[in-house]
């Protein structure tokens, strides 16, 4: 039970500090932080060459300035403009200028989904030992670089320069994790935590569609298919050809943006969530892989019909989930399963079309039963994790960094209009906080939405109560309300944050209505995980690609065979004992 012991070490650890912190800061944001001449660690241990206050450590500026060296994974959705790059972009200039700290990539890749290009890349950098001082990692990786012994032990210096609302975000949804990142009791990694809520699944649909084809929300998962029918058969773009599709889906079948979770959720099956695994809570209290559940197998019959029927892109099988965005954006498909982002990822479509209209619909259920959408149990944002390397000179910059992206978007330092050009530009929409090197986020969004409807709704609440970083969605909503012209992002987080027909007003909904269901298993990756599920992974996305293009649908019982046969087994062992155990 080597687990159970790592994360009950991180546990009391984690409790100490957050009582060690709200003792010594009160609670008290940042906001007096940036210190222009003190200095910020010595090469051996990060500590100071002479004391200075908590807030110093947390945003005091290097002087000299250091050199820092990492590498960037990034996602496909990353713009620039304004000759900006990932070289060299307002982030790395406030690193600059606000700790002095030089932030060099020694390489970057575009592809950050999981087996993409980056790791295939981060996986050669382990293999050949060249690696930066920060390394984005995941979470077979961080195990591999911590059994090799490779990289710091940020323990000690986690409690000393994390800020207090750094601490908060990492104990946001649990503290699981910070146990993830923990091992023999060192902290070897920070993790980035993100919303589990944010991941809930719902219908996305052309509704200007819709209201041109005379049809109405779908309640049910037939009104559903009615609806593909209509798009594929009835010329919902009016250009005289039948040459739009039904639903989007990609090669991966699992992700954030057009992934087939909600789907399966739609018929009680609870398989993947962005490819990582999703285990269920059965009747006798047992807990089971749900890619392998009976119910999957009903969910993928109905996908081999729709697929016959010409409603799916018949290239899906190739696709990534950005190519198949373009044929949302170009007007080629109008329907598809995904998370609250969709109208931000796909701006496009407004901007192509200005009549086109996006609304989100609650996922419904196959035969009336309630539909549950699943969520994750540990959440973690791409990259997972930030480690130092062992031989980083400066460790605690990677704190200092993160210090400073939770200042921008939650403290008290910065001014709107300096937020505006570090975080989404109500100017020209360009999502410049992915420039920064760690972006982690508290469960926030929901209440966000939350302080909208008291707002505007209710009248509770004025834009007193909105925060620096709730701004953009709140004037965005505002301009809506008050019939005010709408750049294509103001467009985008009414659809997220509104009041009403919004993405988060279904994820609100879910919440109340008790439609949330959560990994069950909440805990690090088992050793039979790390050594066997890339593999298991693949095998499982090869054989439902399959049987969705017409493959015998027994072929779903010889995967479940070889499933268990390939460390399925040992998996399920290992995730019994560790929950029977808490």
């Amino acid at each position: 039970m080597k687990h159970r012991a790592r994360n009950l070490a991180v546990s009391v650890l984690l409790v100490l500090s957050l009582v060690v912190s709200a003792c010594t800061s009160n609670n008290e944001s940042t906001n007096n932080a940036n210190n222009g001449n003190s200095q910020g660690g010595s090469s051996d241990s990060g500590a100071t060459s002479e004391p200075v206050s908590p807030e110093e450590l947390y945003l005091g500026k290097y002087d000299p300035a250091i050199d820092v060296s990492t590498v960037r994974i990034l996602s496909p959705t990353v713009k620039f403009a304004n000759g900006e790059t990932i070289d060299d972009n307002v982030w790395y200039q406030e690193y600059a200028n606000k700790l002095g700290i030089k932030l060099t990539n020694e390489w970057t890749m575009v592809g950050d989904e999981p087996g993409g290009q980056g790791e295939q890349k981060m996986n050669v950098s382990i293999a050949s030992g060249d690696l930066p001082d920060i390394v984005p990692l995941n979470a077979s990786q961080l195990r591999q670089l911590a059994d090799a012994g490779k990289l710091a032990d940020m323990t000690e210096i986690y409690e000393k320069y994390a800020s207090p609302f750094t601490k908060e975000v990492m104990t946001s949804s649990g503290l699981e994790a910070l146990g993830s990142a923990t091992f023999d009791g060192k902290l070897l990694a920070i993790p980035a935590p993100t919303s589990k809520i944010d991941q809930a699944q719902m219908i996305w649909i052309r509704a200007d569609w819709m209201e041109k084809l005379g049809l109405e929300a779908p309640k049910k998962m037939d009104d559903v298919f009615q609806i593909m029918d209509a798009f594929v058969n009835q010329d919902p773009d009016g250009n005289g050809k039948k040459d739009t599709y039904g639903m989007a889906m990609d090669k991966d079948l699992y992700g954030f943006f057009d992934g087939l979770e909600g789907f399966f959720n739609s018929y009680h099956a609870y398989p993947r969530q962005q490819g990582k695994g999703n285990w269920v809570k059965t009747a006798d209290g047992s807990y089971e892989f749900g890619s392998i559940q009976p119910e999957v197998k009903t969910a993928l019959a109905k996908l081999q019909e729709l697929y016959k029927k010409g409603y799916i892109d018949p290239e899906f099988g190739v696709k990534d989930w950005n190519k198949e965005k373009e044929l949302i954006v170009s007007g080629k498909i109008g329907l598809w399963f995904g998370s609250m982002s969709a109208p931000l990822v796909a701006q496009d479509i407004k901007n192509n079309n200005p009549n086109a209209e996006l609304l989100p619909f609650p996922l419904v259920s196959s035969d009336g039963n309630l539909v549950k959408a699943q969520v994750p149990g540990i959440n973690l944002k791409t990259p997972q994790y930030l480690a130092v390397t062992k031989d980083a000179k400066h460790p605690e910059a990677l704190l200092k960094m993160i210090n400073l992206y939770f200042e921008v978007t939650n403290g008290k330092m910065y001014k709107q209009e300096e937020v505006d050009k570090l975080a989404t530009s109500p100017v020209d929409g360009i999502e410049r906080w992915m420039y920064s090197i760690y972006t982690a986020e508290p469960e926030k969004n929901l209440t966000t939405h939350r302080l909208m409807k008291q707002i505007f709704t209710s009248k509770e609440k004025t834009e007193t109560d909105v925060s620096v970083e709730q701004m953009g969605a709140y004037r965005s909503v505002k301009k809506f309300i008050d019939g005010d012209k709408m750049e294509t992002i103001d467009w985008a987080l009414n659809r997220v944050f509104s009041p009403e027909d919004s993405s988060f007003n279904v994820i609100d909904n879910y919440d109340k209505n008790g439609q949330l269901l959560p990994n069950a298993f909440n805990q690090v990756m088992t050793e039979t995980m790390v050594k066997r599920d890339s593999t298991l992974l693949k095998q499982e996305l090869q054989t439902f690609t399959q049987i969705i293009l017409g493959e015998p649908l027994d072929t779903f019982d010889t995967f479940v065979e070889n499933w268990k046969k390939l460390g399925g087994v040992e998996m399920t062992k290992e995730v019994n004992e560790l929950m029977n155990a808490k």
